[in-house]
């Protein structure tokens, strides 16, 4: 099947949407299609299209740009989050794998990654290289001039600062349980569901680093929430929904408490969500009274 489509121009856009019946004034969507492109808004009004490809009496542009702005700041703010919870990641494992195999051992010491075989260690010791080779970070540049004749591989303490965040989560999963066990216990988890939420926070951090639709994503890579008996305030007043964005920022607020104490980001998040009252919080996996968890004490003490 051809695609048929034509290019149109932004006028002739906003022409389409009322035509279709969208609800909106035209010179006010025309400003506002020169800067965020129709492709990318129609992600935010595509629900209420018919089959005939007109929209369901009522349906509003401005509406539909408030979803927009409102998923804008929530993409900033989780990002602002999993920052903090990357950057303690690579430090707790990077001190733990360090000092028990020295600055080296996880290039070169086959027994500081004892999930792998010799084939996948390879292939990720490479990966590990090859994004080295990639940074254009000064620190680089000075151990390959200074150290280069004898070292063939970054310490780790460099190494970790170049590597993507999948690369750090695949080594933290490739180590001893020693390694392993203290970094999960400093996000206050098993490793088992410690290593859930990073590859679950990896695919929202790359939803946030493409400017993606967030706010009602449902998340390929389901996050385990902690069982009752061990952590029961994963379950009050009701168990956390996993797949959707709602169990991201609970990740986020649990993670930070442990990580960052003293981090008002539980308050800025109940600041965004209480600035957007029209937002439907129950597409984003919100329970009614997310606020009475436990793990949301920092956000129910807002000031």
């Amino acid at each position: 099947m051809e695609y048929s489509k034509p290019a149109l121009t932004i006028e002739e856009q906003v022409d389409q949407l009322l035509d279709r019946g969208m609800v909106g004034t035209r010179d006010s969507m025309v400003r506002r299609l020169s800067v965020v492109s129709y492709y990318r808004l129609s992600g935010y009004w595509f629900h209420r299209k018919l089959s005939d490809d007109s929209f369901e009496p009522g349906t509003s542009f401005d509406v539909a740009w408030k979803q927009y702005m409102f998923d804008r700041k929530l993409r900033l703010l989780l990002m602002d989050a999993i920052e903090r919870l990357e950057v303690g990641l690579r430090v707790q494992f990077c001190n733990h794998h360090a000092l028990q195999h020295g600055p080296f051992g996880y290039a070169t010491d086959s027994r500081s990654t004892p999930q792998l075989g010799a084939e996948q260690r390879l292939k990720l010791i490479a990966q590990i290289d090859r994004e080295a080779q990639r940074s254009r970070e000064l620190f680089v540049r000075h151990f390959r001039d200074k150290y280069g004749t004898s070292h063939r591989h970054l310490p780790l303490w460099m190494a970790i600062e170049t590597m993507s965040l999948s690369c750090v989560i695949r080594l933290w999963q490739a180590s001893s349980d020693s390694v392993k066990g203290p970094v999960a216990a400093a996000f206050g988890v098993s490793e088992k569901v410690l290593e859930s939420w990073l590859w679950t926070l990896n695919e929202a951090r790359n939803v946030c680093a493409h400017h993606g639709r967030l706010w009602n994503r449902e998340f390929g890579i389901k996050p385990k929430i902690p069982r009752r008996y061990h952590h029961p305030e994963w379950h009050t007043p009701e168990p956390v929904p996993n797949h959707r964005v709602y169990a991201v920022l609970t990740i986020s607020a649990y993670s930070l408490s442990r990580l960052a104490p003293n981090s008002t980001w539980q308050v800025r998040l109940r600041q965004l969500v209480e600035a957007f009252p029209d937002i439907p919080t129950k597409n984003m996996g919100f329970p009614d009274a997310w606020l009475s968890s436990p793990i949301w004490k920092g956000a129910r003490d807002m000031r």
